[in-house]
């Protein structure tokens, strides 16, 4: 199915964050489908862009559909989508389809190959060079779902502040999150 480029890019993270899971995303050829995401929106203090344009985070200050990527503690690359209005959505994981043995070797690991953003973006090949590069282009190719999926939800995981927002959404019931999501009613 072909995106609609134009609907996606009007979106800001929290519409944009649910509407990726399902969507494939290749990375040089490398990738799977999108399962686990979290929305950061401009005016979330736990958002990199909630006190305004700096070096670090002008992608999320620049056109929507582009990526925004960054070190994690100084360890790890992670890859956003910028989102309408200063907005990012974190991508934590994918089900690994394309390009395993690639992935694999990028990893050093058989298991565990997307489920969390370092090893997604390891296991993907990003790095700061990916910082600012539109969506449209290679080396990225994304395809959407062919239908919605059912998604779960939960608050946000790995962060300190804005902890209660339940803006971490996932495809239900996928063994390739990075952390399960709680049971309806729990």
């Amino acid at each position: 199915m072909p995106l609609n480029l134009l609907e996606l890019k009007a979106l800001n993270a929290l519409e944009l964050a649910p509407r990726l899971i399902g969507m494939k995303l290749l990375v040089g050829g490398v990738g799977g489908s999108i399962v686990e995401t979290e929305a950061y929106l401009a005016e979330d203090p736990a958002s990199h862009s909630f006190r305004g344009p700096r070096p670090r985070n002008a992608a999320m200050f620049g056109p929507s559909w582009h990526a925004y990527v960054y070190r994690s503690y100084g360890l790890h690359w992670c890859l956003n989508i910028v989102a309408e209005g200063a907005g990012a959505v974190l991508l934590r994981a994918i089900e690994p389809t394309e390009g395993l043995a690639e992935m694999r070797a990028r990893r050093g690991s058989r298991v565990s190959l997307c489920n969390g953003p370092g090893r997604l973006a390891q296991a993907l090949g990003i790095t700061g060079a990916h910082n600012g590069l539109s969506l449209e282009c290679q080396p990225f190719s994304i395809v959407d779902r062919s239908h919605a999926p059912e998604i779960s939800s939960s608050t946000r995981i790995g962060i300190s502040k804005a902890t209660e927002q339940p803006w971490r959404f996932g495809f239900a019931g996928s063994r390739f999150v990075s952390r399960a999501f709680p049971k309806p009613g729990r």
